[in-house]
């Protein structure tokens, strides 16, 4: 059974930086598209950054591009996400994600793409 475990969450100030990841068991990641979404209270959960490594393939939302990064350790099966200057507007509880197959680019913001979740790691930014 596939399982997905975020972790690395936390509250930080405006400008600062945290690292989210993604432990997964009963999956293969390699194999796979893996994203990280975000739902911040009465809002629609949205695709934040994907990665398809067998295809070397990251998808960023337009508001995270040059402030995250996401990436995959595959000997350890194990998504990360880097996230610096951090913003207030990035406060949401933040979910791991994984694909059932290939999910083409102009396809990975879309969740309904993603068969497995976690459970989510709050992220809270201060100004």
């Amino acid at each position: 059974r596939v399982q997905l475990v975020e972790s690395g969450g936390g509250s930080v100030q405006t400008g600062g930086s945290l690292r989210l990841s993604c432990a997964a068991s009963g999956y293969t990641a390699s194999n796979n598209c893996m994203g990280w979404f975000r739902q911040a209270p009465g809002k629609e959960r949205e695709g934040v950054a994907s990665i398809c490594t067998r295809a070397g393939i990251r998808y960023y939302a337009d508001s995270v591009k040059g402030r995250f990064t996401i990436s995959q350790d595959n000997a350890k099966n194990t998504m990360y996400l880097q996230m610096n200057s951090l913003k207030p507007e990035d406060t949401a509880m933040y979910y791991c994600a994984a694909s059932m197959g290939w999910v083409p680019p102009s396809n990975l913001r879309n969740r309904f793409n993603y068969a497995y979740w976690g459970q989510g790691t709050q992220v809270s930014v201060s100004s």
